[in-house]
């Protein structure tokens, strides 16, 4: 610490001590103030556009935005003036003026930032009435909708698209009062490359954007005594769903998770660990193929549909090297339309399969080709781990007072390998308690495979199994991932086996997870917490390899016979299309 060179300076009066550098509205947080903003998110967004975060400082003629304004030795900082807070009230004022102010039915309402902000401000949202903008709302896209009424042109997300992702398909369009955040030549978001991440979703601060909402579609088919209705969970759903119910973050709540499920109404209640664990005996096992025959390397992992989507817009040359398995959503709906169908006597277009992701992109995978192991859709309704609390919270249920309840048999049994898909890494470590024990042998001293896990945005590593080296890399966010597939394409890299997630840090930051305000993004390792908590469950559990899963032992007995085989590739496998780049 004593090689930090620091900056003296006072705020409100008071003396800090900060490390050189940081901006104003860094340096406040050392004296416990909290300085709004609307605009800036650290390391993606900081542009000092919104006037939210001005601030006096001592000698300068004007405001400054603290969020882009560095400190200095000796510098005086006045946080909350009258000047300073008439400022940002007027700003908010002005905002609200052309904004559409139907709060009260508005998804993001007590969740909202602007309104959070009106609030502490004691803002007159009525103040600078005259001319508003309309816009209708754009609805073509499979998971997300845009509503440019209820937009502040803070341009987070036009930065996250850009910055975070890499996709770029969103922008300012126009001038002055006509501005508005649109793609290119006014097209629907279902006409661009837009991969349907969500991550746009989770850094606006009103409800611009929001995913759309299948809770009603699931309720009727609930009320249809000819549907079968089971669900199934995603990894990361039960250490985030909490946070939407007042649980610290990174707080595992898979018992209540599983105990609400049935009060809803669900007739079967699963995990999708158990169709994670699926995955990796199909893509562990067509990787070894490859291997062996000579097929395409590296090979890529096929999990994330917004990553899919991204890879067919950009390098659809690389397509030949993604595995052809399914994601363990699409496997969860096959195996329970055709295995399981025929276990109960029901005909598969009777199933209703949902699904709780962390991803909205999921909403769109469901949609895609090859998709009907049974000759309809795998999969009939995602609902995000949001909507999953919203839809508990619609029907009465008290979270908190739930009793831990266990998953339903035979797809609640899931292994720790099958827990951590939800973290970045985690794929690729899964994989490698399978494949290493395959090639060995024999059982592996360790399971823990530390150097692919973790937030980085690239991870590489190098492990020695049966006497062969095999060459490794895993990558979250989108950004990242062009960046590695930009290596692979010149063959300046060379692996064997990657793992792409299309969210920064994994499905634990999907973009159907709850939102997180800005003060948090900016200032607190949410992500990291999330991921701890799946690591810590894994490390409990006895069961950690997906091939000693019991459930999966007993699929391949009586169904599939073994991985890759012909029945496995008709159910769990699928096929990819190039698409435009636009």
């Amino acid at each position: 610490m004593s090689d930090i060179k620091t900056v003296n300076l006072k705020i409100n009066g008071m003396p800090a001590a900060v490390p050189a550098g940081s901006t104003i509205l860094e340096a406040a947080r050392y004296v416990g103030i909290k300085i709004p903003t609307l605009c800036y998110l650290k390391d993606i967004n900081a542009i000092g556009a919104c006037r939210v975060c001005v601030v006096e400082v001592k000698g300068a003629r004007s405001l400054v935005a603290s969020c882009v304004y560095p400190v200095n030795e000796g510098m005086e900082v006045f946080t909350a003036t009258p000047k300073v807070l008439e400022s940002r009230r007027t700003t908010v004022e002005l905002m609200l003026s052309d904004h559409n102010k139907n709060c009260l039915s508005c998804v993001r309402s007590t969740n909202c930032e602007l309104q959070t902000l009106a609030e502490e401000l004691g803002c007159n949202a009525q103040k600078f009435s005259g001319e508003t903008k309309f816009y209708p709302a754009d609805a073509t896209h499979a998971s997300i909708i845009r509503d440019n009424s209820k937009c502040i042109l803070c341009r987070r997300c036009v930065a996250a698209c850009k910055n975070y992702q890499s996709v770029a398909v969103i922008g300012a369009n126009a001038r002055g009062f006509d501005t508005h955040v649109g793609c290119l030549f006014e097209r629907r978001l279902n006409d661009v490359a837009c991969v349907g991440c969500g991550q746009c979703i989770n850094v606006c601060p009103t409800g611009a954007l929001r995913e759309k909402d299948g809770i009603d579609d699931v309720m009727r088919a609930m009320n249809d005594p000819s549907k079968t209705v089971i669900v199934g969970t995603a990894p990361s759903v039960r250490i985030a769903l909490g946070e939407e119910f007042g649980y610290p973050t990174g707080t595992n709540v898979e018992g209540k998770m599983a105990a609400a499920l049935r009060r809803l109404g669900f007739k079967h209640v699963f995990d999708v660990d158990f169709s994670a664990d699926l995955t990796i005996m199909e893509e562990g096992y067509e990787f070894l193929s490859r291997v062996k025959n000579g097929g395409a390397l590296p090979m890529i992992t096929s999990c994330s549909p917004g990553w899919v989507k991204f890879i067919e817009h950009n390098f659809p040359e690389l397509i030949p090297n993604l595995s052809s398995c399914k994601s363990p959503q699409q496997m969860f709906g096959a195996v329970a339309k055709t295995y399981y169908a025929e276990k109960l006597g029901a005909d598969p277009k009777d199933m209703y399969v949902v699904t709780v992701m962390p991803c909205t992109a999921k909403k769109f995978e469901k949609g895609r080709s090859h998709q009907d192991a049974a000759g309809v859709p795998d999969v009939d309704a995602v609902l995000t781990t949001r909507e999953f609390a919203r839809f508990i919270k619609r029907q009465g249920i008290i979270f908190k007072e739930l009793p831990d309840e266990p998953f339903d048999a035979p797809f609640g049994i899931g292994s720790g390998a099958g827990l951590i898909f939800g973290s970045s890494g985690g794929v690729m470590e899964a994989a490698l308690r399978t494949v290493a024990e395959v090639l060995e042998g024999k059982p592996l001293k360790g399971v823990d495979f530390c150097a692919v896990r973790g937030l980085d945005g690239v991870k590489e590593a190098e492990y020695a199994v049966a006497e062969m080296k095999v060459k490794v890399a895993v990558a979250s966010g989108l950004k990242n991932a062009r960046a590695l597939m930009e290596k692979v394409k010149s063959g300046e890299a060379d692996y064997h086996f990657i793992e792409i997630m299309a969210c920064p840090g994994g499905c634990l930051n999907g973009g159907g997870q709850p939102i997180k305000t800005a003060y948090e993004r900016n200032f607190t390792d949410y992500r990291a917490d999330r991921m701890n908590a799946i690591y810590k469950s894994d490390r409990a559990m006895t069961l950690r390899k997906s091939h000693e899963n019991p459930a999966i032992k007993e699929i391949y007995k009586e169904y599939f016979g073994e991985p890759n085989s012909n029945r496995a590739h008709h159910v769990l496998h699928t096929k990819y299309t190039g698409r435009s780049k636009i």
